[in-house]
């Protein structure tokens, strides 16, 4: 991953017109955006302050529209880049020229697609129960390419020392493959300490994704100067956008 202007860019070889990009705590500008309860006043709230943040995004980068601002709920619902903003989803694909899949994340592990030919491109926000509940692979199911002509990148998340976890988590992942073991190291009393990482990795793996780059690079919660941590900093957390668009 290369640091430049305060962005991470991915390291992968994806094809020439793929571009890529995740905010850090340099240039991801502070709102209200996931915090509070969910009413109409704090639904203003959100979409004005993404909607000014989405409109210096399109002028830096060129895009022709924001992103669509997915709901993200921690669920597996994958949708088009073309959808309303607000709509419930944790996954967005496109193939569309300029038009940005984008996803927020501050501590899930955020993963972006490609396909080898460079027509289309995704992005899914993985947390725990995203990943458990199959957002990895609705992804790649949207995408209708094969897994082995896609590739993917991890950007990044809490690491595994930092995110301890109940054993519920571990139960949702080890109950539907016993080689989820491997991603949990044992904590005190019923706690675990997971790596969102690996079991993504295995996730994808297990349906014949295999060319996957990026993770483990940095730890949101550890590298304070680059990365947002709702786990280290609670609800005065800001969020990292990692956003993959098709280049004109």
């Amino acid at each position: 991953m290369i640091v430049k202007d305060d962005y991470l860019i991915p390291d992968w070889p994806a094809p020439a017109n793929v571009r890529a990009f995740v905010s850090t705590r340099r240039n991801s500008p502070k709102g209200p955006l996931m915090n509070g309860p969910r009413d109409a006043v704090w639904e203003g709230q959100r979409r004005a302050w993404l909607s000014s943040w989405g409109d210096q995004l399109v002028a830096e980068w060129g895009w022709n529209t924001q992103p669509c601002w997915m709901m993200q709920v921690h669920g597996s619902q994958v949708v088009s880049a073309s959808v309303p903003f607000g709509t419930e989803a944790d996954g967005v694909w496109t193939d569309q020229r300029n038009i940005p899949c984008a996803v927020l994340t501050a501590d899930c592990l955020p993963v972006i697609f490609c396909n080898r030919t460079g027509t289309k491109v995704a992005a899914a926000h993985a947390g725990w129960r995203g990943l458990a509940g199959g957002v990895l692979e609705n992804t790649v199911v949207a995408l209708d390419e094969a897994p082995e002509n896609l590739m993917a990148w991890f950007g990044p998340a809490i690491s595994q020392p930092h995110f301890e976890v109940g054993p519920e988590v571990r139960e949702a992942f080890v109950t539907n493959d016993v080689g989820a073991v491997s991603a949990f190291i044992k904590g005190d009393g019923d706690r675990w300490f997971a790596d969102l990482t690996l079991l993504a990795r295995q996730r994808l793996n297990a349906i014949g994704l295999t060319d996957i780059y990026g993770g483990n690079e940095y730890c949101t919660f550890q590298d304070a100067d680059l990365c947002h941590s709702y786990r280290r900093d609670g609800v005065t957390s800001g969020r990292m956008l990692t956003a993959v668009w098709l280049a004109v």
